[in-house]
């Protein structure tokens, strides 16, 4: 049987040299490339065609749901891990939306991302612990997780995008989030990059069209 060919997509150049290390000494495992955020990890994707991605969220420029989104799209037969400091239900929900296969927090130990690559490579879900638990019992709350149009965002981002449309400008942003002044600014800038809109009335356009700011 051939090894599952593993990429690695994360901004801290420790934490991946961790994996790297983690990952080569297992058997069957084959590291094939490395990336510091979404579009290096695309760009890998397209190149070295893994079977499986270890997939950050938080990365700059292109963030890992975005990503994400786009592999399961362009790449469908890569399956993409999540590997992640964030344990919210937010977080958790929209990488499931985005496509992801797995969600295993970054505190796993090697033999937790051995059965995760295993499993999706076979095309299973797999969540560490205490995410399934909290899945399932989602689910068997008969509970539906509500569908984001746009789950390339983060939960502050959809937030933010949430208030545009509903016509406030940036300073009233701020005021009501209790943000900066130059943190909202960011925040609008990274949603126009992510849904490649050219301009505020353009965002606008989009968010309306998908049921925001109503």
């Amino acid at each position: 049987m051939s090894a599952t060919r593993v990429l690695i997509a994360d901004d801290h150049p420790v934490f991946r040299a961790g994996m790297v290390t983690v990952l080569q000494d297992l058997d069957g495992v084959d590291v094939v490339g490395q990336a510091a955020d979404g579009a290096e990890a695309l760009a890998g994707v397209a190149e070295h065609a893994p079977d499986v991605v270890l997939m950050d969220l938080r990365m700059p420029g292109v963030g890992g749901l975005e990503a994400t989104a786009r592999i399961r799209v362009e790449h469908p037969e890569t399956a993409v891990i999540v590997l992640t400091m964030d344990s919210d239900d937010d977080s958790i929900f929209a990488a499931l939306r985005a496509g992801a296969r797995g969600y295993l927090l970054k505190e796993a130990d090697g033999l937790d991302i051995e059965r995760a690559i295993d499993g999706v490579a076979r095309g299973e879900a797999v969540f560490g612990a205490g995410i399934a638990e909290r899945v399932l019992a989602f689910f068997a709350s008969g509970r539906r997780p509500a569908a984001s149009p746009f789950p390339q965002l983060s939960p502050r981002e959809h937030e933010v995008l949430e208030l545009i449309a509903q016509g406030l400008d940036n300073p009233q942003i701020a005021r009501r989030l209790v943000l900066s002044d130059k943190t909202v600014r960011n925040r609008v800038s990274d949603i126009l990059a992510k849904l490649h809109a050219r301009n505020r009335a353009e965002m606008v356009a989009l968010a309306r069209d998908a049921g925001l700011g109503g």
